[in-house]
């Protein structure tokens, strides 16, 4: 008898699969050089801020982007709070947002990381790496990284 070895491939559903849980945070109360020194030990280049470190209620992000050209371009300096660079129109998602959903949200606005809220409540970040390469959405994610990318050359 001859059996088929067929392999499974992982589907996801929602953005509760791929996400990156407890990120990395800081408040308001901390400067921008701590959120570069944080970047640079964590390899990241987005920090969520939240309103403490015991509520984690989401009230904006920073990105190496922002520190470069609200922080220091904008001759602040490593002493200024977080909050003279952060970014506040956030998009984000919450666990049960389906991997697509998330996807085309992250095309849409041109975006590498969402956050996933709960309630207000930062509970993770999904990157759309984390959808292309561990989730096998290498076609969608692959193209919105894609199209992000080149926005950001250009």
């Amino acid at each position: 008898m001859f059996h088929h070895n067929k392999r499974r491939v992982l589907t996801l559903r929602t953005v509760k699969e791929a996400m990156t849980r407890n990120p990395i945070t800081v408040t308001p109360q901390d400067n921008i050089y701590e959120v570069a020194v944080i970047m640079r030990d964590n390899d990241t280049g987005f920090v969520p801020v939240v309103d403490s470190t015991d509520s984690k209620t989401l009230i904006g992000v920073i990105t190496d982007r922002d520190l470069v050209l609200r922080g220091y371009a904008d001759k602040h300096s490593g002493s200024s709070s977080v909050e003279q660079v952060m970014s506040t129109n956030i998009r984000t998602a919450s666990e049960d947002t389906s991997v697509d959903e998330a996807v085309e949200l992250m095309a849409s606005q041109q975006i590498r990381r969402l956050p996933v809220v709960q309630d207000g409540k930062l509970i993770g970040v999904v990157s759309i790496g984390d959808l292309a390469v561990r989730h096998n959405y290498v076609d969608e994610a692959g193209r919105a990284l894609s199209e992000i990318s080149e926005q950001h050359l250009h």
